[in-house]
């Protein structure tokens, strides 16, 4: 990764993102500028509205957390700014400093998740809409009246999309459950009550462990995963020690849902033979989402 890809490369990182969902480079000891020129090449960086940005570099998050300096809330089931009208397409996270033991992440295939569903929740959902909001960091903008101005600000920018429940992928045209406790925050035509009872069974969905991928971090790992297929969980375990990320997302496009009267999914097109588990320390491949890119 610190070299320039070959476009037939790229090309190969392109599909199995699509296919896989989260990928895993190990051994990758590389610079801030190459990690930024490798997340260039799939498309435009977009720029967290009030996370820790670097000054000099807005593009880039650092997380940079232990027992004195807690993390945000990440530690629930999320994709990645859904509270924006195009929600990025791809989160590129590299591991700086690992704590000795926890700081791991735990990724959800929604594709999977969607595909549990019975068919008559997969009816009811199918054309359903959800609105989304940045709640969880409203917390920050309350001290001040400079703070609560901003707030308004952000209002303005980001004014509660509405995501279809069921986003259609637009590489592999599969279905994907798109909701997740973090941002959604109603379901548009319901009352409060009946929509949360949904929300809730459908945020449930993340929590499957048939459709979970767990990584432990090494140093110099980094991870890309598929922000509109995938959930991601990070618990805050590790306290005292230190965990030190460097966080790039991706612009993403519009959130289509599927068109028309319900009809039952074709089969997957890119579905592939499972090949044997390699369960060892260096490479797995345990789930049909995950692909381990050594």
């Amino acid at each position: 990764m610190g070299r320039p890809l070959a476009q037939a490369d790229f090309d190969a990182l392109q599909a199995a993102l699509a296919r896989y969902e989260v990928l895993v480079f190990r051994d990758q000891d590389i610079s801030l500028e190459a990690q930024i020129a490798f997340a260039k090449r799939f498309g435009n960086l977009s720029t967290h509205p009030f996370a820790t940005n670097l000054p000099d570099v807005p593009e880039v998050i650092e997380f940079d957390n232990s027992g004195r300096n807690p993390a945000g809330p990440t530690d629930s089931w999320h994709s990645d700014e859904t509270f924006r009208a195009r929600p990025p397409m791809a989160t590129i996270l590299r591991a700086k400093v690992v704590p000795p033991y926890g700081g791991e992440t735990v990724f959800a295939s929604m594709t999977a998740a969607y595909d549990g569903l019975s068919e008559p929740m997969k009816v009811y959902v199918h054309r359903l809409r959800a609105r989304h909001d940045f709640k969880p960091w409203r917390h920050m903008f309350a001290d001040s009246k400079a703070a609560r101005m901003k707030l308004i600000e952000l209002e303005d920018e980001f004014p509660n999309p509405m995501h279809p429940i069921v986003r259609i992928h637009p590489v592999t045209g599969r279905r994907v459950l798109f909701v997740n406790p973090q941002f959604t925050v109603g379901i548009e035509g319901l009352k409060e009550d009946e929509g949360q009872t949904i929300l809730n069974f459908l945020y449930r969905q993340a929590m499957v462990p048939d459709y979970q991928l767990r990584l432990k971090w090494r140093p110099h790992t980094i991870v890309m995963w598929d922000n509109r297929s995938t959930q991601h969980y990070a618990p805050h375990d590790y306290y005292p020690h230190r965990r030190n990320m460097a966080r790039l997302t991706v612009e993403g496009g519009p959130v289509d849902g599927p068109v028309g009267a319900y009809e039952p999914q074709p089969e997957d097109p890119l579905k592939l033979a499972q090949p044997p588990s390699q369960d060892t320390d260096e490479k797995k491949l345990l789930r049909p989402f995950e692909r381990a890119m050594m």
